[in-house]
């Protein structure tokens, strides 16, 4: 078995509602997405003969979903009000909605469900939220 390995980083703010600790106020990580990409066989022939894929597309990508995040605060659906939500727009601030709550965990999930849609062969994907902490999912 062959196994890629990338990663690609970005820096954003979320809470976690309904919790009850620190993580309930808004605050910011340094969110790290490590990719695993397997594969029983190379690339047989052509300009990629002897590799899995190239890193620079995998690379890309995993850089691009990173970027999709990168400086901006992710809420859960249904967890802020309208009005803040608004007051928030009306300030430019770069909102993003997802339909999970923010947690290492369900961004593993997320992070892998994109690049397999996308086509690679993904093994596991690992998030972290500090340097010391991660969460991976693997199918």
């Amino acid at each position: 078995m062959y196994i890629l390995k990338a990663e690609a980083a970005f820096d954003s703010a979320h809470f976690l509602s309904g919790y009850k600790g620190k993580c309930a106020n808004l605050h910011g990580h340094r969110w790290v997405i490590s990719a695993e990409i397997a594969s029983e066989n190379l690339i047989a022939d052509g300009q990629f003969r002897g590799m899995v894929t190239d890193f620079g597309d995998i690379k890309r990508d995993l850089k691009n979903l990173a970027d999709e995040f990168d400086h901006a605060f992710i809420y859960e659906n249904g967890t802020l009000k309208s009005a803040a939500v608004a007051v928030l727009n009306e300030e430019n601030f770069r909102l993003i909605e997802v339909d999970f709550r923010p947690t290492a965990e369900n961004f593993a999930k997320y992070f892998y469900d994109r690049l397999s849609r996308m086509g690679y062969s993904v093994r596991s994907v690992t998030v972290y939220e500090t340097p010391n902490n991660s969460a991976t999912y693997i199918d």
